[in-house]
This record gives C-alpha cells, sequence and structure tokens, in this order.
C-alpha cells in the first residue's frame, strides 16, 4: 500500500512515532511511505520555535533506519498543509485527531480534481504521564519531554 503522512515533527516526540510507525505498517513489506516534512517557510507559522528543516530531516530518517521498517519510504518537502496529497497517486493517508480534518479537506478537493478518494487511517494522540496530549508546543513549553514524562 502506498502511504503518505506530514507533519513538522519538531521535536520529534513519541507521538510522531507513533503517527509515523503506524503509516509504516499499514504500508507492510511491498509498500511506500512518502512523509512530507514542513519546509522552514512553512512551519514558521507555528507559535514555538522550530529547529531547521536539516536537523528535522536528519531525525527523522534516523529513527526510520533505527526502526528497520520494510517499506520504502521517502521525505518530502512539504510547502502547504496539503504538499502533493491533491495529485499524487496513494492509497491512505495517516494522521492524527489534530490533523483529521485535514485529512477530510484533502479527499473533498481530490474530488473536485476529479481525483479518487483516499483511505484516512486516525491514530489517538500520545498521553503524557499527566494524561494530557504529548505536543511539541508542550515540550517547548519545557511541561514535558519527548516521551511525554513531565518536567518537575
Amino acid at each position: 500500500m502506498n502511504i503518505m503522512v506530514g507533519g513538522t515533527f519538531s521535536p520529534l516526540h513519541d507521538g510522531h512515532k507513533k503517527l509515523i510507525a503506524r503509516s509504516f505498517e499499514l504500508a507492510g513489506d511491498a509498500g511506500h511511505v512518502v512523509i512530507g516534512l514542513s519546509t522552514d517557510a512553512f512551519a514558521g507559522s507555528k507559535t514555538h520555535p522550530i529547529m531547521p528543516f536539516a536537523e528535522r530531516r536528519r531525525a527523522l530518517e534516523s529513527f526510520i533506519r533505527a526502526s528497520e521498517f520494510s517499506a520504502s519510504w521517502e521525505i518530502e518537502p512539504l510547502e502547504d498543509k496539503f504538499g502533493s496529497t491533491l495529485n499524487s497517486d496513494f492509497d491512505a493517508l495517516v494522521v492524527s485527531e489534530e490533523t483529521y480534518p485535514v485529512g477530510l479537506e484533502i479527499n473533498r478537493l481530490r474530488k473536485e480534481k476529479g481525483r479518487k478518494k483516499v483511505d484516512i487511517y486516525q491514530i489517538t494522540c500520545v498521553l503524557a504521564e499527566d494524561g494530557r496530549w504529548i505536543s511539541s508546543t508542550r515540550i517547548h513549553r519545557g511541561e514535558i519531554d519527548d516521551h511525554g514524562r513531565v518536567i518537575r
């Protein structure tokens, strides 16, 4: 199966790792995963500081290689929230609870363009030890670390 997933991944935390791992799981041995990685310009709209694109790419590549996923993969720059999803041929999109509405919008726009809709797989967000979502914003605020442990 050909899968697409995207994000800023700054820093790459356990929630992101779950999203990426699920993408590879769905792709299967013979599948392919395209990971859209927000460019510095697109990521600049975030409310917290973002690591440079090259650093985020290295972190993603390191995680993927260490995980030894069997599907092939590539990372492409994501200039906006859609990336290449509106025109690419692929089977499914993997999203979080937070980005599920973007997945629905992608399918609506694909339909308007006469392209086939894709399956949307939503993962549940990973909870920190305090029961709230792990998020890059919370990490940057110093509330939790990238594994969701509360910083005291």
